[in-house]
């Protein structure tokens, strides 16, 4: 590697401890991004096990280095407790390799609630943002469609709603290209006041946002890309995307034991591999990058494995390089400027 070559990657800091099958498919995926070039690898984990998972992999010549923390926020437990309690914990060293500069980027399949605590704190939030908001695409057939908000916040004001449509349409500008993108509400009914007070109180907002807001859409238009962005608050969007998975699971399950036996074996999985990642794009993409904080995270799927890992870390990757912080938090301040929303 030249030292031009090495001057262009960008530094990904891992959590390693983070995810169902951490350290050994975190550690795996991390070494096949490093391979797939274009950034730079620190692992943030518990020396040993990270240092024996690395072990069984050749990195010679990989730039890949490793960070000793200790311990890991579970699922159970509550995040700002472990912010206070487990602060050498990797997904907070973490966090602060990126504070401090050392990296550009972390990727966590930890812990979402302890990655938001994390960025929170330590990156800070946008002015006037209250919390991050987690989003993406969640249907492959409509692969331009994000969701906002996905599970990270349950209840949300009717101005947070408002606030994470701007920061929607924002990615979908920087990371999609799309030039005035489609801002909708998720609601039980098309039709204008449809709802409850939530989306009636934040469509008010929105019709002032100088966003490119069309009004209300169904959980059934999302699959057709009727709009780039769709609103909603986390318990409602996780719902969605939960069940769109499942439904993709069963339904590559339910193909592949009707048709075993009649349809040629390469064939059937070739199918149900497409019914499975076009109803569980999130896993597809490794992850998403928390909205709303003056930093990149990726939070990616407790479950991942090591391709999925590897494809957090390139989403990380194409978030720095596209600037996609400082071009969001500009443009949200520019919309509030105008005394649009």
């Amino acid at each position: 590697m030249t030292a031009d070559e090495s001057q262009e990657l960008i530094p990904i800091a891992v959590d390693a401890m983070g995810g169902d099958n951490a350290p050994a498919e975190i550690v795996a995926g991390a070494v096949q991004a490093a391979r797939e070039g274009g950034v730079s690898i620190i692992l943030v984990g518990d020396p040993e096990p990270v240092e024996a998972e690395l072990a069984k992999h050749d990195v010679s010549g990989l730039p890949i280095s490793t960070e000793p923390s200790e311990g890991v926020v579970g699922e159970d437990e509550a995040p700002a407790t472990a912010y206070l309690t487990k602060r050498n914990a990797s997904i907070f060293r973490a966090a602060s390799t990126v504070r401090h500069g050392r990296a550009k980027a972390l990727v966590s399949m930890g812990s979402t609630g302890a990655t938001i605590a994390a960025a929170t704190v330590v990156f800070g939030t946008f002015d006037g943002i209250e919390r991050a908001a987690l989003g993406g695409p969640l249907y492959g057939l409509a692969p331009g469609t994000i969701i906002m908000d996905i599970g990270s916040n349950l209840d949300c004001k009717p101005q947070q709603l408002a606030d994470y449509a701007a920061l929607g349409a924002i990615f979908s500008q920087v990371v999609y290209g799309a030039k005035n993108p489609r801002v909708a509400l998720l609601s039980v009914g098309a039709e204008s006041g449809k709802g409850n007070s939530q989306v009636k109180e934040a469509t008010a907002l929105l019709e002032n946002s100088g966003l490119n807001f069309i009004g209300n859409v169904e959980a059934n238009d999302i699959p057709h890309g009727r709009a780039e962005v769709v609103v909603c608050d986390g318990f409602v969007g996780n719902v969605v995307m939960k069940l769109t998975e499942g439904i993709g699971e069963t339904l590559s399950a339910d193909i592949r034991e009707q048709m075993s036996g009649r349809v040629p074996e390469p064939e059937l999985e070739e199918i149900c591999s497409r019914i499975h990642d076009v109803t569980n794009l999130p896993e597809a993409h490794g992850g998403g990058p928390l909205f709303g904080v003056k930093g990149v995270a990726v939070v990616g799927h407790g479950k991942a494995a090591a391709a999925a890992v590897c494809r957090a870390i390139q989403t990380a990757r194409k978030t720095v390089a596209l600037n996609y912080v400082e071009q969001a938090e500009a443009e949200l301040k520019r919309l509030r400027g105008g005394g649009n929303s």
